[in-house]
């Protein structure tokens, strides 16, 4: 899978979970950290974890293990590493305070709306 084709897959799966305010920024001409990073917020610690685990089953389905898990899948905020794609996880407190899409305002954000449920 191309990086674009993981950072997609990885958007629908959480939005397959009912992941909130999810965001894809391509971040590749900016930092050599990820060449995206996917962006979600949760309403709970349950489904910061239930979130975390769709993305990493559906990406190893896909051939992609993550390179590296930080966090804790009982706090505030999981960050999986595929590489190329960094996906964040957070409650709302957590997001607020990290404040990402802040961080990498330069970043092109992807329009993902053809692959979200409609609300």
């Amino acid at each position: 899978m191309t990086a674009r084709e993981i950072a997609l897959a990885a958007a629908k799966a959480l939005d397959d979970k009912k992941g909130q305010e999810i965001k894809v920024l391509e971040t590749g001409e900016l930092t050599t950290l990820a060449d995206y990073f996917v962006i979600c917020s949760a309403t709970s610690t349950t489904q910061i974890k239930a979130l975390a685990d769709e993305c990493e089953r559906v990406l190893k389905l896909a051939g992609e293990a993550p390179h590296h898990i930080e966090g804790h899948r009982g706090g505030t905020w999981v960050l999986l590493d595929f590489s190329s794609v960094v996906i964040h996880i957070f409650n709302d407190e957590a997001r607020k305070f990290y404040d990402l899409e802040r961080l990498w305002s330069d970043a092109r954000p992807v329009d993902i709306s053809g692959i979200l449920h409609e609300n």
